[in-house]
């Protein structure tokens, strides 16, 4: 059993497809991910160029895989125990800003990794993942929904801006792109209150049955109204009306309110991950 390391993501996606595919509620980001790279290039993520990887088993199966768009963390899938220790050891001297990894699997290659590098690594969030079970729409507040078309695109790149400011999540304002992709599916979610947008909810495309509630963010000066999860609902029924199996969305653990809110809506908890930063 070995760790294989690619820059080739459509050979990445013919080896590990089967995989990504086989669990596509854990798989959620990963598949997103190899579909945004295959849709829209290699840098679709920032300048730097993708690393691939995938652990085989003696009989050719892919058992875990992992995935980095620099300047991004790297991203695990779940692993086989001896897979985490190997990785250090396939990685080498990589540069790695971070890494995103099932609970139980963070500290043994954080520590692989301060061994080997002597990086020392911090906790920057802790995210669990919820998956739909039965959607329990809350009260509707004032207001409705409409899809957010170009003539809002001004509001959506700062709006994403300000989301990714809250979570401590660097940017470089590049959102245009991402932007243009998500309006051109029809993705994004205003909710509006006479007229005036008051929050925004965004859902990915359907992949492998699976649809993730990527985005929801209410500015401050309109919080604590029940705009933001009246937008979820509406983007979560958006996606049952697509035919996805599974609708999954991911949190930050520091965050009760949002925690709570999705569980009132009917998602339930499926597994908890931790984001590392490693010092340069």
């Amino acid at each position: 059993m070995t760790w294989e390391l690619t820059e080739d993501v459509e050979a990445f996606a013919t080896t590990a497809g089967e995989f990504l595919r086989s669990r596509p509620v854990q798989h959620t980001v990963l598949l997103t991910l190899v579909g945004t790279l295959r849709r829209r290039g290699l840098h679709a993520y920032g300048a730097g160029d993708p690393i691939f990887g995938r652990w085989r088993s003696p009989d050719g199966r892919t058992g875990g895989v992992l995935l980095q768009t620099p300047p991004h963390p790297m991203m695990f899938s779940s692993l086989p125990a001896e897979a985490v220790p190997a990785a250090v050891e396939a990685l080498g001297d990589r540069p790695l800003s971070g890494a995103n990894l099932l609970a139980g699997d963070v500290d043994v290659f954080v520590a692989g990794r301060r061994r080997r590098t002597g990086a020392d690594a911090k906790v920057r969030m802790r995210t669990r993942l919820f998956r739909l079970d039965t959607l329990t729409p809350p009260a509707e507040p004032a207001g409705q929904a409409r899809t957010a078309t170009a003539d809002d695109r001004e509001l959506l790149l700062r709006w994403h801006a300000e989301f990714h400011d809250e979570i401590g999540e660097g940017h470089s304002d590049s959102f245009g792109p991402l932007v243009d992709e998500r309006l051109g599916y029809g993705g994004i979610t205003l909710w509006e209150v006479d007229g005036e947008p008051v929050a925004m909810a965004i859902r990915s495309r359907v992949e492998s049955g699976m649809v993730r509630v990527q985005t929801v963010y209410t500015p401050r000066a309109h919080r604590a109204r029940g705009y933001g999860g009246a937008a979820t609902t509406v983007v979560t029924r958006q996606a049952l009306d697509l035919g996805a199996a599974h609708v999954v969305l991911v949190t930050d653990l520091a965050n009760p309110t949002s925690n709570a809110l999705y569980q009132r809506l009917g998602y339930r908890p499926i597994e908890d991950r931790v984001v590392v930063e490693f010092s340069s």
